[in-house]
């Protein structure tokens, strides 16, 4: 395996967590709005979550809208690199058709997402009730995010220019 289609792999996957993440907002801006609530509300959430886990390790954050934020897209942009190597790397997921790579793309998510999810639930001290509500919407998201991870994945690699990478 050459080092360039590793680092072409990492690429085109931070690239694609990024446009996962920022499409991933938008969809989810665009529910909170129909549901009257702030279109900021993950990042309220992620941002409150990080804060409230890490006072419990001695670390003092401000939570809230602005760490989440950050932490959304340092997390987006981190899962999307990881991804876009393993398709690089790995034999079955670099031959893996687009749409494979799409599903492959939220499986990967959706699996990765579980224990930040449990974990912000937990610092929280969420209710039964609104651990559901933030597993589901979560799950949602997570989808979008998937689909375009894995398609902005395949495209950077070359899927649509030759039927499947090299």
């Amino acid at each position: 395996m050459k080092f360039s289609t590793i680092i072409r792999g990492m690429i085109a996957g931070m690239i694609a967590g990024l446009a996962g993440t920022f499409v991933m907002y938008l969809f989810g801006a665009a529910i909170f709005a129909l549901l009257g609530w702030p279109a900021d509300t993950s990042h309220t959430i992620i941002g409150n979550s990080a804060a409230a886990f890490f006072s419990k390790l001695g670390i003092f954050l401000q939570g809230g809208a602005s760490l989440g934020l950050r932490l959304y897209y340092l997390i987006g942009f981190s899962m999307g690199a990881v991804f876009g190597v393993a398709v690089a790397w790995l034999e079955p997921l670099r031959r893996a058709s687009f749409l494979k790579k799409m599903g492959l793309g939220v499986l990967y998510v959706e699996v990765l997402a579980v224990p930040l999810l449990a974990a912000g639930s937990i610092a929280l001290q969420m209710k039964p009730f609104d651990v559901a509500v933030w597993f589901g919407f979560s799950f949602v998201l997570h989808l979008v995010y998937g689909l375009v991870l894995g398609a902005v994945t395949s495209i950077g690699l070359g899927d649509l220019k030759r039927g499947r990478a090299e």
